[in-house]
């Protein structure tokens, strides 16, 4: 992806006060970032005791500092959560003058609502947690539902994996493509990319019997003889997708392809994609893959790294973020 042209940098909060640090969940994704900003890593020392309690130390001067902490909330999410929680404290209590949270794949985000009687909504959770531990700003990437933002009682940004995926997918051609929404609840993410392309839209019809398990009702669209491109905001198990990609080939589709921001690939993840009738998938670095899932044949990776290192820049600039994507 081409560098987007650098902010004019300000005195007071700006790039000259910026320090940026990275969390042990995905530090490639973070190296990238400071490589953009031409910022150097903060130096931080983190540890885990053998009962598995975390201990963070900040081993440079960050009095007054803008600091931007870099630590998707991937699997193990509670690990990393809590790493970021006690690294936010650390900062805080060495008197940095902002702290902002860089969450490129915000965990416990489906977790958005009661679906059943004496269930928690663990995003407002986490939410809360992270206001506690004294974070003055998110900025995180696709979050599940944009509504989440509400949850939160300082500023969000809620930025976009579009322009980065957009390319990918004109690179590989959609002169015969038609893009699908996984479900019902996509609809609104798989037409703003429909419009973009200027190519149709189908759905799929799908419900959950239960946690990770989905069955194809019926498919609604024009699929025949089309390359199908399934467009989502992450894959977990990849049963959906494995699912999607049958039900559509079963319709008469040409091909199948599916663009996810986020890559979760849990459990039977990965053997789900390599056994299924997709032909590949789109997805960014927001969650640093297993070996297992980077030697899949079938997976393409494309950086959010410039993204993420023009947003954190404005942010500290006091920029415009969302002028970004308009």
């Amino acid at each position: 992806m081409s560098r987007y042209t650098p902010s004019v940098v300000r005195v007071g909060m700006g790039a000259h006060s910026m320090k940026l640090f990275s969390g042990t969940a995905n530090p490639e994704l973070a190296q990238r970032i400071a490589e953009y900003l031409y910022q150097p890593l903060g130096q931080v020392t983190v540890k885990r005791f053998s009962d598995g309690e975390i201990f963070v130390q900040v081993d440079e001067n960050v009095r007054g500092r803008d600091i931007f902490v870099i630590q998707p909330s991937s699997p193990p999410a509670n690990d990393h959560l809590m790493e970021m929680l006690i690294m936010v404290d650390a900062l805080r209590r060495a008197s940095a003058g902002r702290i902002t949270v860089v969450i490129p794949y915000f965990g416990y985000a489906r977790q958005d609502r009661k679906e059943a009687g004496r269930t928690p909504i663990s995003a407002k959770l986490v939410a809360d947690l992270l206001d506690a531990a004294g974070v003055h700003r998110v900025l995180t990437m696709d979050l599940h539902s944009g509504q989440m933002q509400g949850f939160f009682n300082m500023p969000v940004d809620n930025i976009y994996a579009s322009p980065v995926l957009l390319q990918a997918i004109r690179e590989k051609g959609v002169a015969n493509m038609v893009v699908v929404s996984p479900d019902v609840g996509g609809v609104v993410r798989a037409r703003s990319y429909a419009k973009r392309l200027n190519l149709d839209l189908a759905i799929i019809d799908k419900r959950r019997p239960g946690h990770n398990q989905s069955e194809i009702m019926n498919i609604i669209g024009e699929v025949e003889g089309k390359d199908c491109l399934i467009m989502d905001d992450m894959v977990d198990t990849a049963g959906t997708l494995a699912n999607a990609a049958a039900a559509l080939m079963d319709q008469g589709a040409r091909s199948v392809i599916a663009a996810c921001t986020h890559g979760v690939l849990s459990g039977p993840a990965v053997d789900r994609i390599e056994n299924s009738q997709l032909s590949e998938i789109l997805i960014t670095d927001t969650i640093r893959l297993s070996e297992r899932a980077a030697r899949c044949s079938k997976i393409r990776v494309h950086s959010v790294a410039s993204l993420l290192g023009e947003s954190i820049r404005r942010i500290s600039d006091e920029g415009s973020v969302s002028s970004l994507f308009s």
